[in-house]
This record gives structure tokens, C-alpha cells and sequence, in this order.
């Protein structure tokens, strides 16, 4: 109903079957699946409903394994707090949650204290009769605007529709109301997938603000005064950069002593961010390092050209002069710990060139769910989730019918085939060959074994993974591209898909081949990995910042068990 009356959509649903369902009936609508109980804080920096159409569960969490009594409190809570003010919010709920109930009367007085409660009326349960229920419901309605008056309306007992519609028909029109983030008015035109769905695209999907600005920062000198120390984790600052008015990170960084005793090279890279990242702290000092650091190594091609055949498998030396010879543009390494904020850098890194009108990105993660975690990070430096295009809502070879935008896939898609049409040409096809944007490999060790290897028992065959890494590299030799993992530099095998990093093949290091690189450092074991993560982190490559522990204090808590609990096994 809200649809047929052109409303701008956004759907939450947590139910597999159903979310597939609502997937097929809104091609192209905002389509969430996550515990409403959060809903406030997964779309935090989305745009806020102007109507909330709720039926939160009566008593059950995700989260809980037994009945959860205050299960439709804490929905309501958190989607009160999305509502933007003055919206109105629309609630089926169990009949006993109401303002005539001891149990949850100072629920509603706390709501009706921020906002007005109009209406709260039971559902008689013989109205489902005929889809097999006929449990008693309650329709709850509250305006996010100031209470006029200390009474809370209820009807204790329970009506049919007819006496609940003209109920409905007396209440007071919604307050005037304009969204106050970016506004979703340019017109929709039509594109027509073959033998397929319509899916209306927005002529304009990300309105970039006017006093986008390059951002300036200060070079500082460093030298390392002491030699390694007896702490295995120092307190983290950019070493080389400060940049004018930059907050800090909201929890303390810290950085292994090896790396700290390394300093980054000086970046002369200067990115174009909307002037609220800063001023509104949308990204940490830390974290705008990262955007100057990727920025200041995709300025830079690797050295020598290359022939790339058909497959996008092989890659040579091309010879002076050659024809169809191609250079490869430098990557960059993210290997940040949970907690700095991998995702956020990701969507900065993006917003630089989108900002520069590079307004196509490719965003590769290990889990379909995480499309989730990609909307809430770009949403928080101002984009929309109208911008995240998943490619698992469009058939496998079919174009892709958008101009612009983020197009998200997992690395299981991007290997996927059949009948000669494949994930790998249809994103292609989308970027051009002449493709400059960002393509980040989030979770890149997902990628690991690119290459066959001597295992125990014999050879072992290379990842399907990696080797489709490798080739939509190989098919886009100009994109900017971005490695993010926290357990990158741990494995050799997990940089055998890193060729944009130059650690192979073009004169910058001392190998010859991809196999003469993991060959020589497997055998120098996780300190030969060491020195490869300080070098990545000399040339300007790499950064490997964590959450720092210090002031977290622990202690040991002794149980003693009961007499039967040791036979409990």
C-alpha cells in the first residue's frame, strides 16, 4: 500500500524466505535483514523514515534462546529513535502490550514524555479468523512530536475493523514534515531487464555536496631515535602527516614495535572529501591516513609493461614498443584489527574518487551479509543505500543496468559461471576495460592460495577464489586497487594474490615470479613476513594499526563447582 502510494521504501525483514520474497516484489528497494532491536544503530547515518510501519515479534529474540518479554520494547525503542522528528509511527503489537497494563505503563509514559502516544486500541482476533489465528492484537500510534497533555489515550477491550477504521478516520493529520538529509526527488527513469523485472534507477544516485575541498595536512619530519624495544605494541599516531583540526580515533590505536621503528614515505596525494568528514569527524585522523596513503600509491604505476592474454590468466613481460602492452596501476594493503574502522576507510577511499568523478567502485567481501556493513559505512560519509548495488539480485548475464554506483559481490559470486556466461565478464562489461575506480577486496585472505603449492600429501590445486582475483585484476589493469585484511601479512600464501602490491616480477623486489616469492619467504617463516610488512610499510603501501588494551585491567575469577557438576561431561 505505502508503494502504490509512491513511497520511498526502505524494508527491514529477518526471515530468510520472507526477505527473498520482498526481494522479488522491490527489485531495487533498500532491503535489510538484521535484528530490528538495533534497527537505530545498523542505519545509523541513513536517512530517517518520515513513517515507521512496524509488527515487531511479541516475545522472541534472535539473540535469546527462551521468550523474551521485552522484545516489542526494545523494536519500538530503537525504531523511535530512527523516526525522524515529527514522522509517525505505526505498531501491531501483542494485545497485553498497553498503557492499561501495570507491567508496561511506565514504558509508555517514558515514550509519551519524548513523543505523543495517540491512540492505542485492541484488535479483536476473530478478524484473522480466515488466515488460521485468532489471537487478540493491539494497533498502536505515536507522532514523534512534544506531547500536548499528560494523558495517554487506551482502549482496554478489543473492536472489529469497522469501529477501528473510524477510529483511524478521527485521528489528527501527520505534522508537516521535510527530510532534512539528502532528498530522494530526482525522477526515475525506467530500465527494462531482459525477459526479467523493471527496475526504476534514480538519474542522480549520490548528490555530492557544493564544498567538496582538497583536503591539506601537514608533512612532518621522523627518525627512529631508539631501536626495538621491550614492548611488543607501541601507542599509534600517523608518523609523517598531521592534519589541521582532525579528531582522533574514538578508541586508542596501537602498532607492532617492528612496524613503529618503520616511518611511511612523505605523500604528496591530497583527496577531495566533503568538508563535514572533517569537521563533523566522520573519519579519524587515522583513518584519513589511509585515504591519503591508498591515494598516494594509486598515483603510481607499477614498473614495466605486460601482456594480459584473453583469459585474463597469463600475465608477461611485454617487450619495448610491444603492442597491446598494458601497465598496472599500484595497489595499496588495509591491514587494520577489528575496531579502526576497515569498512568506513574502504567507503573514505571511495568517497575520494567518487568526489572526482570516479563514480563507479567495485566492493568484494566474503559474505552476502556484509552488504549490510558496506550501506552502513558509505551511508556514514553521506552516500545512500541506493548507491550499494548487489549483484546477486542480477541474473548472471544479464547487463547491469546502472550508470554509476558501488556494485557489492562476494568472492562466491565472482566465480561463478554457467553456459559460457560468467560473474567475472558481466562486471567487466559494466566497468569498461578502461576502468580507474576502486575495486577493495575486503577479507582479501579469502583470495589466499592463488597459486598451486606442495602440501603434505602433493601438490595442491589453487582456489577458485584467488584465481578469479587475480584475473579481474589482470581484465582492469587501471583500477585502484585496495587489499583489506587483519591477517594479510601473516600467511605467504595470503599475499599470492597481491600482484598490484609489486612484490613480484617488476624490479622493486627481488623476485622473479610469484612461486620465487612464496618459496623464499616460507622459508624465512613469520619473520621473513615481518620484514615484508616493514618494507610494504617504508614504500607507502601498508598500514597495520589495532585496538590498544592499554588501561584494560583483568583479573582471575575461581568457580568452585558443585558436587555434580564434574560429571556433567
Amino acid at each position: 500500500m505505502a508503494k502504490l502510494h509512491s513511497a520511498s521504501l526502505m524494508l527491514n525483514e529477518l526471515a530468510p524466505d520472507r526477505e527473498k520474497i520482498l526481494r522479488r516484489l522491490f527489485p531495487g528497494t533498500p532491503l535489510f535483514s538484521v535484528n530490528a532491536e538495533q534497527i537505530n544503530d545498523y542505519l545509523a547515518g541513513q536517512t530517517q523514515p518520515s513513517v515507521v510501519l512496524m509488527n515487531p515479534p511479541f516475545s522472541a529474540s534472535p539473540k535469546i534462546n527462551s521468550r523474551n518479554p521485552d522484545a516489542t520494547k526494545s523494536h519500538i525503542n530503537s525504531a523511535l529513535q530512527r523516526l525522524a522528528d515529527g514522522g509517525r509511527l505505526v505498531t501491531i503489537t501483542a494485545n497485553w502490550f498497553s498503557p492499561a497494563n501495570p507491567s508496561w505503563r511506565e514504558t509508555f509514559v517514558r515514550w509519551h514524555s519524548e513523543a505523543r502516544v495517540l491512540m492505542s486500541v485492541g484488535v479483536n482476533g476473530k478478524v484473522y479468523s480466515k488466515h488460521g489465528t485468532t489471537i487478540d492484537t493491539r494497533i498502536t500510534v505515536i507522532d514523534k512530536v512534544p506531547a500536548d497533555s499528560s494523558e495517554i489515550p487506551c482502549i482496554t477491550e478489543t473492536l472489529n475493523l469497522p469501529e477501528i477504521l473510524a477510529l483511524i478516520q478521527q485521528l489528527p493529520q501527520r505534522s508537516s514534515w521535510e527530510r532534512s538529509e539528502i532528498k530522494a526527488t530526482a525522477k526515475a527513469k525506467v530500465v527494462q531487464l531482459p525477459k526479467r523485472i523493471i527496475v526504476a534507477q534514480p538519474e542522480t544516485v549520490f548528490s555530492l555536496p557544493d564544498d567538496v575541498v582538497v583536503l591539506e595536512y601537514e608533512v612532518i619530519e621522523w627518525t627512529a631515535s631508539e631501536g626495538l624495544k621491550d614492548t611488543l605494541y607501541e601507542t599509534y599516531r600517523p608518523q609523517r602527516i598531521r592534519i589541521k583540526d582532525a579528531l582522533p580515533h574514538p578508541s586508542l590505536l596501537c602498532e607492532s614495535a617492528a612496524l613503529a621503528l618503520v616511518s611511511p614515505p612523505a605523500p604528496t596525494y591530497k583527496p577531495h572529501l566533503p568538508r563535514n568528514i572533517l569537521t563533523q569527524g566522520l573519519l579519524s585522523e587515522a583513518q584519513l591516513e589511509s585515504v591519503i596513503y591508498a591515494g598516494f600509491a594509486h598515483c603510481e604505476f607499477l614498473s614495466g609493461s605486460y601482456i594480459v592474454d584473453d583469459s585474463w590468466d597469463n600475465v608477461t613481460v611485454a617487450a619495448t614498443g610491444e603492442e597491446n602492452a598494458v601497465k598496472f596501476r599500484r595497489g595499496w594493503f588495509l591491514g587494520d584489527g577489528t575496531g579502526a574502522g576497515k569498512g568506513r576507510q574502504c567507503a573514505g577511499i571511495i568517497l575520494d574518487n567518487w568526489c572526482q568523478e570516479r563514480r563507479k567502485a567495485i566492493w568484494v567481501s566474503k559474505s552476502s551479509a556484509l552488504i549490510e556493513d558496506a550501506r552502513r559505512d558509505w551511508c556514514a560519509l553521506g552516500g545512500t543505500e541506493r548507491d550499494i548495488i548487489d549483484l546477486s539480485n542480477i541474473k548472471l548475464g544479464d547487463p547491469i543496468p546502472f550508470t554509476q554506483g558501488i556494485l557489492f559481490c562476494t568472492y562466491s559470486t565472482l566465480r561463478s559461471q554457467k553456459n559460457g556466461k560468467s560473474r567475472l565478464k558481466q562486471i567487466f562489461e559494466w566497468a569498461g576495460k578502461n576502468f580507474e575506480g576502486v575495486i577493495a577486496f575486503d577479507e582479501c585472505h579469502a583470495m589466499g592460495n592463488a597459486m598451486a603449492q606442495e602440501g603434505k600429501l602433493g601438490m595442491v590445486a589453487a582456489s577458485q577464489q584467488g584465481i578469479v582475483g587475480l584475473r579481474l585484476q589482470n581484465a582492469l589493469p587501471q583500477a585502484r586497487v585496495v587489499y583489506v585484511s587483519a591477517t594479510g601479512a601473516t600467511i605467504v600464501s595470503n599475499l599470492s594474490y597481491a600482484n598490484r602490491l609489486g612484490l613480484w616480477q617488476t624490479g622493486d623486489f627481488p623476485f622473479s615470479s610469484r612461486e620465487d616469492f612464496v618459496e623464499s619467504i616460507e622459508g624465512g617463516g613469520i619473520a621473513a613476513m615481518e620484514v615484508v610488512a616493514r618494507d610494504l610499510k617504508a614504500l607507502g603501501l601498508y598500514l597495520a594499526r589495532s585496538l590498544s588494551f592499554e588501561g584494560v585491567e583483568y583479573q582471575t575469577l575461581y568457580i568452585d563447582l558443585t558436587p555434580t557438576q564434574p560429571s556433567i561431561t
